[in-house]
């Protein structure tokens, strides 16, 4: 019997994906009968090393480094994907905190940040989100088929108080989602997120100091513990597939019960 889940030849782009959810997303896609996956991460060797777990397991990748803020390379990028492989028909914008280099660990307070700040938050993950959509998408409607999903953050659905600029471009990615699939539902192309509260990675390592400190945060999750990259790349795999094929404009919290909504 076939699976609901089995991506039927069809090929994905992940960015971000040299590590933690993204990583995840590429080899559950290959597991799962991609066709191939671009491996997308501002660092080559990060790329080059999750596309080896692919064709080790017997999947086709592609390892693609660029930085999404920056649109003509990710249209090259795009460009090169599409000869390698023939098409995208996924694309998960996966990239996000402020860019590269700047992690969780090293936000102020508004008030103490300018316009500087604001344009790698702003950037890696709004800008980001456009760049890429707009490159991938009108392969997507010239062929009729295309899934776009966006990683956001619980941090856009119910905001973070030391982390209001992400949650603002977070928010922005997610409404810019949702009217990019009243644009495109025609040509049977979905566009959704999937918003995240905590999850092991390597971004988040080491931001918990010790394991009482662990044990409060959890407090504020209805399941106590911390999310993994499979749950998340669960989630996205679904989407990606022909099971969510009637799911368009929606926002999908995978996080433990961190925030609930209606």
């Amino acid at each position: 019997m076939e699976s609901i889940l089995d991506l039927k030849g069809h090929v994905g782009l992940v960015t971000g994906a040299g590590q933690g959810v993204g990583r995840q997303i590429a080899l559950h896609f290959a597991a799962h009968n991609a066709g191939g996956v671009v491996v997308n991460d501002f660092f080559k060797d990060r790329a080059e090393e999750v596309a080896r777990e692919i064709r080790e397991l017997g999947g086709k990748a592609l390892a693609l480094a660029c930085d999404v803020t920056d649109y003509d390379a990710v249209a090259a990028m795009t460009r090169e994907a599409q000869a390698h492989f023939g098409k995208i028909d996924i694309l998960v914008n996966n990239a996000g905190n402020a860019g590269p280099t700047q992690g969780l660990s090293d936000i102020k307070p508004f008030w103490e940040t300018g316009p500087e700040e604001w344009k790698n938050w702003l950037g890696t993950n709004l800008y980001g989100v456009l760049n890429c959509a707009r490159a991938s998408v009108p392969g997507m409607m010239e062929r009729k088929y295309g899934r776009i999903i966006t990683i956001i953050s619980d941090a856009g659905r119910v905001g973070e108080p030391h982390l209001a600029v992400y949650s603002g471009a977070k928010a922005g990615a997610a409404g810019f989602m949702r009217g990019l699939a009243k644009a495109v539902g025609r040509a049977n192309v979905t566009a959704n997120c999937i918003a995240l509260a905590g999850v092991n990675t390597p971004g988040v390592a080491g931001l918990v100091p010790d394991d009482d400190t662990m044990k409060k945060i959890l407090r504020t999750y209805i399941i106590r513990r911390m999310g993994e990259p499979s749950d998340v790349a669960n989630m996205a795999l679904f989407l990606a597939s022909d099971a969510a094929s009637w799911i368009t404009g929606q926002t999908y919290p995978v996080n433990g019960g961190y925030s609930v909504s209606n």
